[in-house]
């Protein structure tokens, strides 16, 4: 079973608007615990104290305000950008489809621009690619088990020129920046300069102007 500690961590993480008032300091932490008690004592399998919870809620928010203040203290340079009409594709990972991956390399042209993303899971493959080689790779993949396909999303990049890798919690804030405004998240997408998140299009101006302003507080 869970401690009071994780059940609390796991509870307010899924609440993005308590998360944000706890940093801000802006909650009442023995009204808050009251209400959570009756959760966090059907996670921890065991009966609770006001206290505990209190002290557990503190401790977590002092903790992300720690986390807070090591991105405002390591500022970086970056910009973002925006690829519209990405496909999104996840299929369940067998041999087959794995010896398949090198045709997917060589159908996209990334010299002339073109996205492409694959991840690799221990049970799926997921790739996300311009959305003119959707139907290419539908045929390449026919007799592949297809989980989800989405058409029509865009890509929205922060590219760093300062210390991201080196940061910790950018990642962390930028997905709960985006949860604060109900965007939903297809593709998280890494690397030592780049973060990427693929979202439909609905949602891309909203992400964009979320991120533009998470990164220049």
């Amino acid at each position: 079973m869970k401690s009071v500690s994780s059940a609390v961590k796991d509870t307010i993480e899924t609440r993005p608007f308590l998360l944000e008032a706890m940093i801000r300091g802006i909650v009442s932490f023995n009204s808050l615990a009251e209400e959570l008690r009756p959760d966090l004592e059907q996670q921890t399998g065991k009966e609770v104290t006001q206290s505990s919870v209190v002290m557990a809620l503190r401790r977590y928010a002092d903790e992300l305000k720690h986390r807070r203040a090591q991105m405002n203290d390591r500022p970086m340079q970056f910009e973002i950008t925006m690829r519209t009409r990405i496909f999104d594709i996840n299929l369940v990972k067998d041999d087959s489809l794995l010896s398949s991956l090198d045709q997917v390399y060589r159908m996209v042209s990334i010299q002339r621009g073109d996205f492409l993303n694959i991840s690799i899971g221990s049970n799926e493959i997921s790739i996300a690619v311009s959305q003119k080689y959707r139907q290419q790779l539908m045929d390449l993949f026919k007799s592949a088990e297809i989980i989800h396909a989405m058409d029509d999303l865009v890509a929205v990049t922060i590219l760093f020129t300062g210390d991201f890798v080196h940061t910790p919690g950018v990642v962390y804030e930028a997905v709960r920046r985006l949860a604060w405004e109900n965007i939903n998240v297809f593709e998280i997408i890494s690397t030592t300069s780049e973060l990427t998140f693929v979202v439909i299009k609905e949602d891309s101006l909203k992400a964009f102007e979320s991120l533009q302003s998470f990164m220049g507080a």
